[in-house]
């Protein structure tokens, strides 16, 4: 039995590495859960978040190349904001050349090239927080408790600027297949804008849709982590 492809899993705003380990208790064949963490939240709590999506690829690979380190080939999976640090990091070990990157999974996301409309940066606390819940489809009950909100603020709001002021630094697509994904109804990212990432590859490209909203993942993993094993093994996942 071939050995499970390691997939790199990128948050969307907000979220630490903690929100993918219950996937690893999935154990769904195939698929090798490594959450990546990003500084400013949970064991990186002390570290100043982020505030560019390429400053941030930048200093997650060291890190990466050595999770992956003897693995052969990996695969990235982000959604939202992590949809677009999951691609700079795919250019970034493309350049390296270390691991193979087998597929890029992106996850509720308009093309890499698509300006984002509506922007919640610079708004006061609450039009932020109604922003964003607009944008997510829910708030966490966190930001309800006013000690909880203080500390998990900053870094929500360090997030949606490093995703709103994201732009690629060039159109050249990567060498990698990419497959799109998002929620059947998804309000906020349409069928139209996940398949943007069609020109994000000079390979493979499939689209594929799953029950829910825009954050369908939080409902349930498992028919997401099936996909993508499928897709790794070579069956098709076009929808």
């Amino acid at each position: 039995m071939s050995s499970p492809t390691p997939l790199l899993c990128l948050p969307f705003a907000g979220a630490g590495a903690s929100f993918f380990r219950p996937w690893r208790d999935l154990a769904v064949p195939g698929v090798q859960v490594l959450p990546v963490q990003l500084p400013g939240r949970e064991r990186r709590i002390a570290e100043p978040a982020h505030h560019d999506v390429h400053e941030a690829a930048d200093s997650l690979l060291p890190e990466v190349l050595t999770a992956v380190s003897g693995a052969g080939e990996v695969a990235l999976f982000g959604h939202s904001l992590g949809a677009v640090v999951a691609y700079e990091l795919t250019r970034r070990l493309q350049a390296d050349g270390t691991a193979r990157v087998a597929r890029l999974f992106v996850s509720g996301s308009p093309g890499p090239w698509a300006p984002r409309g509506q922007r919640a940066t610079g708004l006061d606390d609450e039009a932020f927080l109604a922003r964003v819940k607009e944008f997510a489809g829910y708030r966490h009950e966190a930001f309800d408790d006013p000690e909880m909100r203080a500390l998990l603020l900053p870094t929500l709001r360090s997030d949606v600027e490093m995703h709103e002021s994201y732009r690629p630094r060039g159109e050249e697509p990567v060498a990698v297949p990419v497959t799109s994904v998002r929620g059947r109804d998804d309000a906020l990212v349409s069928a139209a804008d996940a398949a943007q990432w069609r020109g994000a590859t000079s390979l493979g490209f499939a689209t594929a849709e799953l029950p829910g909203g825009h954050m369908y993942l939080t409902e349930s993993a498992r028919p997401l982590l099936e996909l993508i094993a499928r897709s790794l093994n070579g069956t098709a996942v076009c929808g």
